[in-house]
């Protein structure tokens, strides 16, 4: 069912990405693509010693630390931005417009290297071997895991269909399939970590640990994506919501009921 409050898509060129949003973090000729089976297996027992002598960035030495939840549900945030751009890109699809080939490619290079080589690497290697340690969420982080592995196996054929604009009906239909699948199972996976996941993991976390482990992650993602790693991909994701024409945020808000329409609602009833 069309989604009430998504902007109707006219015919349109699409419009220029920025350098970063369609290249990526990571240049595709320095680091090949892998299969989804080929991400190792996160270490039973993290080391937390890695980051001790970890300096902050200059001028950042008084700013109030992320806890870990925190940083993991802001990435939560860029990975709602794309499942949006996902859905926009089926609206073009169904609609019979030209497949948006440059802004579904970004916007899965941006989970390849966000989501899955980074944020589902600090859950894996951080957050769910604490909760099994605990005897706690076994079966949900068990699927949680599965649901990662998954995630990898269609961000890897959703970037091998939008290599190119032009696609066979039936390639279209598959890649609408794959995005509404990533879509479907992303919805709920996010939220049940925010409302259920993150909350036992802090309570099972030490607090020294837990303030720690706030250090540890703003280490490694200033250490995999530079000092302004979270910024910048936020910048790759605004510029894909450009070039599909929803970066305006006052376009989802539904318009204002008229008098006659709430008089004949009251009506009706």
């Amino acid at each position: 069912m069309e989604d009430l409050y998504l902007p109707a898509v006219s015919r349109r060129k699409l419009l220029g990405l920025s350098t970063v949003a369609l290249a990526g973090a990571v240049p595709r000729a320095a680091c090949p693509e892998p299969e989804p089976d080929d991400y190792p297996a996160p270490p039973a027992a993290p080391d937390l010693t890695l980051y001790k002598h970890e300096s902050k960035p200059h001028g950042h030495e008084d700013r109030p630390p992320l806890t870990p939840p925190e940083d993991l549900m802001r990435e939560h945030g860029v990975l709602k931005r794309v499942l949006l751009v996902y859905r926009e890109g089926i609206r073009w699809i169904e609609h019979d417009e030209q497949v948006p080939a440059h802004a579904l490619h970004a916007a899965a290079r941006v989970i390849r290297d966000y989501i899955e080589r980074y944020h589902e690497y600090l859950e894996e290697r951080y957050v769910f071997p604490r909760l099994r340690k605990a005897g706690r969420l076994r079966h949900t982080v068990s699927v949680l895991e599965v649901q990662h592995k998954r995630g990898r196996e269609l961000t890897t054929r959703i970037l091998a269909a939008t290599k190119h604009s032009h696609a066979s009906s039936h390639r279209r239909e598959a890649l609408v399939d794959d995005m509404a699948a990533f879509i479907s199972m992303y919805e709920p996976h996010e939220s049940r970590e925010d409302t259920v996941v993150f909350p036992v993991f802090r309570k099972v976390t030490p607090a020294k640990e837990f303030r720690h482990l706030g250090e540890v992650f703003e280490a490694e993602e200033h250490r995999r994506l530079g000092q302004r790693g979270f910024t910048s991909v936020v910048h790759r994701v605004a510029d894909i919501e450009k070039a599909l024409d929803i970066h305006d945020l006052s376009q989802f808000t539904p318009p204002k009921s008229s008098p006659h329409r709430e008089e004949g609602g009251r009506s009706a009833r």
